[in-house]
């Protein structure tokens, strides 16, 4: 495929380079790029979408300050599902499913969900000003986007351990060392080395890179299918109870939580 590709989804930009193929998709909601059952439907489709025009690899990246922070429990963004429509997870495990490789260019914050997104690439390339953060027990509620399954494979069961535990903010520096990222550049530079990594993965035997990520992460999405059941329910029951509201409340007031373990 010569020249460019240029698509248009809401809240998801599509480009596919026929030179490299490298497709870029950019989710398009910035600055805090919340996203919400649709926004991943369009990136499940885009993704497929470029991989029938024959795209090899993929740069998932987004406009404005931050790369993701979740979903915004505060508006429309929260919603799960439509009523009677696929939940979130069942949508959010076709990116996942989708057969190229992905690297993650990750600005500002990767948080919640947003860290689940960035997880679900098979690399990540960060700045020392991202940050990163599975906060959902300072939400007063579990895990989920399959970072039980995705975090430890990453970063080790130990790291993954606290990071779930606390809840704690960790910066690019502290990712890299923990492996959370593969490659730290500067803000500058973020979008061509992810750009770049993603053409020279792009450059190799296609059939072999999808062999050999297929191989390397054996039964991923079976597990991260498995895990997003086990999640989605945990979640569902947490919502209910005093200290959801209280870490959803605390969060939009900027202020320490007052837990109650109600």
């Amino acid at each position: 495929m010569a020249g460019k590709y240029n698509g248009a989804m809401a809240d998801v930009g599509v480009e596919l380079d026929g030179a490299t193929h490298v497709a870029t998709l950019e989710v398009q909601r910035g600055p805090n790029n919340h996203f919400d059952i649709d926004v991943l439907a369009r990136l499940a489709d885009a993704m497929t979408e470029v991989a029938d025009r024959d795209a090899r690899a993929i740069v998932l990246c987004s406009e404005g300050k931050h790369f993701c922070a979740g979903a915004d429990f505060s508006g429309a963004s929260g919603r799960t599902g439509h009523d009677g429509a696929p939940h979130l997870y069942d949508v959010a495990i076709r990116l996942f499913e989708q057969p190229l490789p992905i690297v993650a260019a990750v600005q500002g914050a990767a948080i919640g969900g947003g860290l689940g997104l960035a997880l679900a690439a098979d690399l990540r390339v960060a700045t020392p000003e991202s940050r990163f953060a599975a906060n959902f027990s300072q939400l007063g509620f579990h895990p989920g986007f399959g970072l039980t399954v995705t975090l430890p494979r990453v970063v080790g069961q130990q790291a993954a351990l606290e990071l779930l535990f606390t809840g704690r903010r960790i910066d690019g520096a502290a990712a890299a060392e923990i492996g959370l990222c593969d490659h730290l550049v500067s803000a500058e530079e973020l979008r061509a080395r992810a750009t770049d990594l993603a053409a020279e993965i792009a450059g190799a035997a296609p059939l072999a890179v999808r062999a050999i990520r297929q191989t390397l992460r054996g039964s991923l999405v079976d597990d991260v299918r498995s895990a997003m059941a086990h999640e989605r329910a945990e979640q569902e029951r947490l919502q209910q109870t005093d200290d959801f509201r209280e870490g959803v409340t605390a969060v939009g007031e900027r202020r320490p939580a007052r837990f109650t373990g109600r």
